[in-house]
């Protein structure tokens, strides 16, 4: 049971968040205000913290470098829709992820796991997830939907498991290019378009709308919010 600390001033957003993450399986303390959190942090230690960017008193950017100083506790921050600048400086400052807010627990849930992957943690990938109508099965390998196999191409597949790993996360088509099909920059990006349009087909009741596979205008593409 991975430990949180959610440092959040805003009560709704901070009690509606650590629900879904005790739902979720974590075991989650809060914290109201910078002081809080690292009082928090320093009296017991959390393997992950979650970390509002704006707080009263010490911000989350000072609150971020505090927590990196004392250690390597992996830190996700939450920022404000289209605060790139700001999000930059959280990463800048130490920070492993952001998740843009408003967020849903599961999107957060997601998202610390894989941190948390990535640092060695807790927090093992689930096997078989259910997101919507899909269900994943990353062990077999499999796609259903409405409980029927789905007939997937290798790297449709592959781009489905990659964009699902990090819902609501933010992936370029270079990013994807690379990771799914293992190409460079140079190759032609046009690619993941196919690719996407070929998976919406499969996986969307309406691929001209779609509820899983999004696009991000001039950057990439995301999976969900469903």
């Amino acid at each position: 049971m991975p430990r949180v600390l959610l440092i959040e001033d805003d009560a709704s957003v901070r009690d509606a968040l650590a629900l879904g993450l005790r739902r979720q399986g974590h075991a989650v303390r809060t914290a109201a205000s910078g002081e809080e959190g690292l009082a928090e942090a320093h009296r017991e230690p959390p393997e992950i913290v979650v970390l509002d960017l704006m707080l009263p008193g010490i911000d989350g950017l000072e609150v971020c470098r505090r927590l990196r100083a004392d250690g390597p506790t992996p830190v996700i921050m939450l920022t404000a829709l289209g605060d790139d600048v700001d999000t930059v400086l959280g990463l800048k400052a130490g920070a492993d992820d952001y998740v843009v807010k408003p967020t849903q627990s599961r999107v957060l849930d997601a998202r610390i796991r894989a941190v948390l992957r990535r640092a060695g943690g807790p927090g093992p990938e689930p096997v078989r997830e259910t997101l919507g109508d899909l269900v994943l099965d990353r062990a077999a390998l499999t796609v259903t939907r409405h409980g029927v196999p789905l007939l997937l191409a290798p790297n449709d597949l592959r781009l489905l498991l990659e964009l699902a790993a990090a819902p609501g996360r933010a992936f370029s088509r270079e990013q994807l290019l690379e990771s799914v099909w293992g190409l460079g920059r140079q190759d032609d990006i046009r690619l993941v378009d196919a690719g996407v349009n070929r998976l919406r087909a499969k996986i969307e009741d309406s691929p001209a709308a779609p509820r899983y596979v999004q696009t991000v205008r001039g950057f990439g593409y995301r999976f969900g919010p469903l």
